[in-house]
């Protein structure tokens, strides 16, 4: 029974260990594959812990910026993760100068159906060494404006106020024009248009707006904010009032809805005319014909 057993498992070693094709002057065979395929998942598991270390015990061990740990430890990752592959395929016999007809192959394969991919890796990388954004950064790319939650090899992640994840591909940051919120700090500046009637004294409006700015919790003291008289419109006499925040960074129409509110009722407890559009239409009668002009006031 036993000579049996043995006879079985040596036959389905020999099986399974027979070549299947070849690459070069390696010979490839369902056990090598079987080897290469087991041994890069765990390459893959490996380097993902090893970047997991970084970011979560070494890193904050030495209090490095949360943006600056994730591009390092990536980085780190993609290198274990190389190296990796590299000694698999060794280990597993195939001599790495057979797969130079596979590269050329593959890189026809880029060229043609592939090269979107391709650019969006190297974009990746471009994006982990110079760093126009990193995790944590409050950005706006293509209508896109959320907070960015992971940098990976193809696409970065997005998350709006919403809480909704938005998957953008990485090329959109190295050719467009990416608008970023918190790039060396996270203190920003609004601006919010307000117009009055008028009749209204300009230093009287400015003391109103810097009352409601520097009441609310939310805006910053220093830098501190200020008004600008803007422009005379069609129907009104226009300011812009500018505040700082650090806390409304992400939610700058929260903020720009408190000061509203509180600017509606400083105005009516000040007595201050706020206008609306509105429109003169005078007719002027005589013997031989009738004129009628309009007047926007």
């Amino acid at each position: 029974m036993w000579e049996n057993i043995k006879q079985i498992s040596f036959n389905a070693y020999h099986f399974f260990d027979s070549p299947i094709f070849s690459i070069g002057d390696s010979d490839v065979s369902a056990l090598s594959v079987s080897y290469f395929i087991g041994a890069t998942i765990l390459v893959i598991v490996f380097a993902t812990q090893i970047k997991r270390l970084f970011v979560k015990k070494i890193f904050p061990r030495y209090h490095v910026e949360i943006g600056l740990s994730e591009a390092v430890a990536t980085i780190i990752k993609y290198v274990v993760t190389i190296l990796g592959l590299i000694i698999v395929l060794d280990f597993a016999g195939i001599d790495l100068s057979s797969l130079k007809l596979i590269a050329g192959a593959l890189g026809v394969g880029i060229g043609f159906g592939l090269q979107n991919i391709v650019n969006n890796f190297v974009s990746g990388l471009i994006i982990l060494f110079e760093r126009p954004i990193k995790v944590g950064d409050r950005i706006e790319v293509g209508g896109v404006n959320g907070d960015v939650v992971k940098i990976a090899a193809r696409a970065t992640t997005v998350v709006t106020n919403d809480n909704i994840s938005i998957i953008v591909p990485n090329s959109q940051f190295t050719t467009n024009s990416v608008t970023n919120w918190s790039h060396d700090h996270k203190v920003v500046r609004f601006n919010y248009p307000v117009g009055v009637a008028y009749k209204e004294d300009p230093e009287r409006i400015k003391k109103a707006l810097l009352e409601v700015a520097n009441a609310n919790a939310g805006v910053l003291k220093n830098p501190y904010p200020d008004v600008l008289f803007d422009s005379y419109g069609d129907n009104a006499i226009n300011f812009n009032l500018r505040v700082w925040t650090i806390d409304y960074l992400t939610r700058p129409s929260v903020l720009r809805s408190e000061l509203y509110y509180a600017i509606f009722e400083k105005f009516k407890e000040m007595n201050i005319e706020i206008p609306f559009p509105q429109r003169d239409l005078r007719m002027v009668f005589d013997n031989t014909k009738t004129a009628i002009t309009d007047k926007k006031a």
